[in-house]
């Protein structure tokens, strides 16, 4: 039998890597928000078509790094968006842009997002 000692490796150090990981970004200044959505039925190429556009206009706030809309293989969805600090998310989330564009992405899903702990 042939032992896989990568299982080993990660259990013995996931948790050190984790708080690495954690530090590393948060000393670096980096926030990420991750949301999973649920988008309507046949609403996915109107909502691919939105959030491009929308990076846009959220794509010049200070501190913006990238917004990420991912599908994956079992076809949930998921956006990841990554900003220099907490505090230029939140601006950028409280600004009158993200006011105009938020009702128009929600309008394309069957539930409000369910975000996720952030890093």
């Amino acid at each position: 039998m042939i032992f896989d000692f990568r299982y080993l490796i990660l259990g013995f150090f996931g948790d050190y890597l984790r708080k690495e990981i954690k530090w590393l970004f948060s000393s670096h200044g980096m926030f990420v928000m991750i949301a999973d959505v649920k988008l309507k039925d046949g609403a996915e190429d109107d909502f691919k078509s939105w959030f491009s556009e929308s990076n846009k206009v959220l794509s010049v706030f200070p501190g913006f790094q990238s917004r990420k809309f991912l599908k994956s293989t079992d076809g949930s969805y998921r956006i990841i968006v990554e900003h220099e600090s907490k505090e230029t998310f939140i601006k950028m989330h409280n600004s009158p842009e993200h006011d105009k564009l938020h009702p128009q992405g929600h309008s394309y899903m069957s539930e409000p997002p369910a975000r996720k702990p952030t890093l």
